[in-house]
């Protein structure tokens, strides 16, 4: 696990608020998370990054079987008029992280970002992604719960009751 911690010093000093290796053991998945998506979000169907085209939630039931530990991050008090840069800002630090646990040896590396993809305004799910090497499915789009799965490692989430209240993200880096 010590070799496994410079990567929440990484994370760290890519500007996240905390970052923890987590036993993989502890991320929920719930089949009512896609509902969400799809009952609640506007962007369901309209991105590859998001569902129907994200991992379903028993695939990625199966997938977390294939895991021991993971990266948790968060980045907290994110204003509302600034949610979209921070997206894009943290869709690049799990690819990053993800690409630099693979180079260190970890080849089943994989990061799941949070909320939907924000690298294109719109994006063409007619065609294969425009950046596949940063592009990665949220954590909910997979049907993870990422309030319990928080909780769970210590980490604080809340609902955010407003749109001009300040949200946190959360995503993770399955490493093995």
């Amino acid at each position: 696990m010590s070799t496994l911690n410079k990567y929440i010093d990484r994370a760290l000093a890519m500007h996240v608020t905390k970052a923890k290796i987590i036993d993989v053991s502890s991320v929920v998945v719930g089949y009512w998370v896609r509902l969400k998506c799809q009952y609640g979000c506007g962007s369901y169907g309209t991105r590859l990054t998001c569902p129907p085209y994200s991992p379903t939630p028993e695939y990625t039931k199966k997938m977390l079987d294939e895991y021991s530990k993971a990266l948790l991050i968060q980045i907290e008090d994110i204003p509302a008029k600034k949610e979209r840069k921070i997206r894009i800002k943290i869709e690049k630090i799990v690819a990053d992280l993800e690409r630099e646990i693979f180079l260190d040896g970890y080849y089943k590396a994989f990061g799941m970002a949070a909320g939907p993809c924000r690298l294109c305004r719109t994006c063409d799910t007619t065609q294969d992604c425009k950046f596949p090497e940063r592009a990665r499915p949220s954590m909910e789009a997979c049907g993870i719960d990422v309030y319990q799965t928080a909780r769970n490692n210590g980490l604080t989430l809340e609902v955010v009751t407003s749109e001009e209240a300040c949200c946190s993200l959360v995503s993770l880096i399955l490493i093995e």
